[in-house]
């Protein structure tokens, strides 16, 4: 984003928190010219490399259109890097998934599978600019089918840390605490060899399956392929028809033996098919391979978390695993179209690999993002709207959101409209969703060194967040992280 640094704004949050601009590490924007203190060190971690979107003309391109992401890995692993005492690697900060770590409150809908929500105001962050916030509520279900859970597990050499390997056995005890006693739970690892160390035994013999997460240990070569294609053939052997089938994959993502990179993404694509669904978990240090990760996920429908220690194993599995593998909405897409009369030019932020060609909006066999119950989305875009725009009645942007209804041969669409009359005259007058969102926005804009956000500074994004935190325990943390990171930068 471009910016006009609020510099009173900024100067009252530190004042009213007790600091001095020095005492909070936020004395000076942020320069690219060099790396800022505290320049990330990641041994061979591993990104993809995404990019970052640029404005587009409304009269070269008048649509947006992106599959939406529930991700919410990059945000765990900044958090990782700053306790480390140093920044996140910028390849790995995601925008919208350091948005849609966040719940925003947003009202369910009443018959479809989403409501949508917009909202737009002036930008804090630029002059002239305006910020258009995209919010969907996925619904929520009452009863869910039997889970034909499938733990996948590195067990290789490189998991004996503990970040990795203990912490993996404590993530998957809370996760048998949150099963019904017909669900079933099995366990496959994988290091230079494949086992399958629990056949799929009832979640009510929860002391069953813990003996055989507890028996657990590391050693050996990563045979990732191997492992995988021995979880997929036992979840489809047991495949509950009305039922949730998943492979939840555990590990570090440094695979040496076997399939590697494309070739066991057309593996995990071939065994999506079978209606068996991944779930990657990440964790440890060193050696992460979060690109692989994340590719995993994305073709194997299903989503991708970072776990970091146990306070965020209990906020992945207690909060959204299982609701996450309770699919809504499979293959969710999303597309803004703009009146070139009332916009000049409009950014996604965020969403990168996300994208898709505006013209596969509307095609049914495209395969995006799914979406869980009872699940929220968030998506900004910054807009300049035309001069005199404000003063005209007419649709400033139409809303159209596809997907798949599980089970549906065939895809449905519901649109939504905001008008240039739902603007809203000032920042301070929008949602504290669109404001806290704004300011989580601006901080990854700032940690992935993007070319939108010089001059940009810490301070602004803690003034606008800190009186948003309420008693949001996540947003209290994120005041506390924006603090960490400022005090790194200097």
């Amino acid at each position: 984003m471009r910016r006009m640094l609020l510099v009173a704004l900024g100067a009252a949050a530190i004042a009213g928190c007790g600091m001095s601009e020095a005492d909070a590490g936020m004395g000076g924007s942020p320069h690219w010219s060099g790396e800022p203190g505290g320049a990330p060190w990641h041994g061979g971690e591993q990104y993809q490399q995404v990019g970052e979107n640029p404005f587009v003309e409304t009269a070269q391109d008048a649509r947006a259109t992106f599959g939406v992401d529930v991700d919410t890995a990059s945000y765990a692993l900044m958090r990782r890097d700053l306790h480390g005492g140093y920044l996140p690697h910028v390849d790995g900060v995601r925008v919208e998934e350091y948005l849609n770590y966040f719940s925003y409150g947003y009202e369910p809908p009443v018959d479809e599978a989403f409501a949508a929500h917009l909202e737009a105001a002036p930008s804090p962050f630029g002059e002239g600019l305006h910020l258009l916030r995209v919010g969907l509520q996925a619904r929520s279900v009452a009863e869910r089918g039997r889970a034909n859970l499938v733990f996948l597990v590195d067990v290789s050499g490189s998991m004996d840390e503990p970040d990795k390997l203990p912490l993996v056995k404590r993530t998957l005890s809370i996760l048998l605490d949150e099963l019904r006693p017909d669900d079933t739970v099995a366990l496959v690892v994988y290091s230079g060899a494949v086992g399958t160390v629990l056949e799929p035994t009832p979640a009510s013999m929860r002391s069953v399956i813990q003996q055989a997460i507890d028996r657990l240990g590391a050693s050996g070569s990563t045979n990732g392929e191997g492992g995988i294609r021995a979880a997929y053939e036992l979840a489809q052997r047991h495949f509950e028809d009305q039922g949730i089938n998943r492979v939840i994959l555990a590990t570090d993502g440094d695979f040496n033996v076997g399939l590697y990179g494309d070739p066991l993404i057309d593996l995990i694509q071939e065994k999506r098919a079978s209606g068996v669904y991944l779930t990657t978990l990440g964790f440890g240090s060193g050696n992460y391979n979060g690109a692989q990760m994340e590719r995993l996920a994305a073709h194997g429908n299903g989503n991708y978390a970072y776990v970091d220690g146990i306070g965020e194993a209990e906020r992945v599995v207690r909060r959204d695993l299982l609701s996450t593998m309770v699919v809504v909405a499979e293959d969710t897409k999303v597309q803004l179209t703009f009146d070139p009369q009332v916009v000049k030019r409009h950014r996604l932020l965020g969403y990168e690999n996300r994208a898709i060609d505006d013209d596969d909006f509307v095609k049914d066999d495209v395969d995006t993002g799914d979406v869980g119950a009872g699940h929220d989305v968030t998506a900004l875009l910054e807009i300049e709207l035309q001069p005199g725009a404000l003063e005209s009645d007419a649709a400033l942007a139409t809303l159209a959101i596809r997907y798949q209804p599980p089970g549906a041969a065939t895809d449905t669409e519901m649109t939504a409209e905001l008008h240039t009359g739902d603007v809203l005259a000032s920042f301070d007058e929008a949602s504290a969703s669109t404001r806290f969102a704004a300011a989580v926005a601006e901080y990854a804009e700032i940690l992935r060194r993007s070319s939108h956000s010089i001059g940009a500074d810490f301070a602004q994004v803690r003034a606008i967040a800190a009186p948003l935190v309420g008693g949001d325990a996540d947003r209290a943390e994120f005041v506390e992280l924006v603090d960490t990171a400022a005090g790194i930068w200097r």
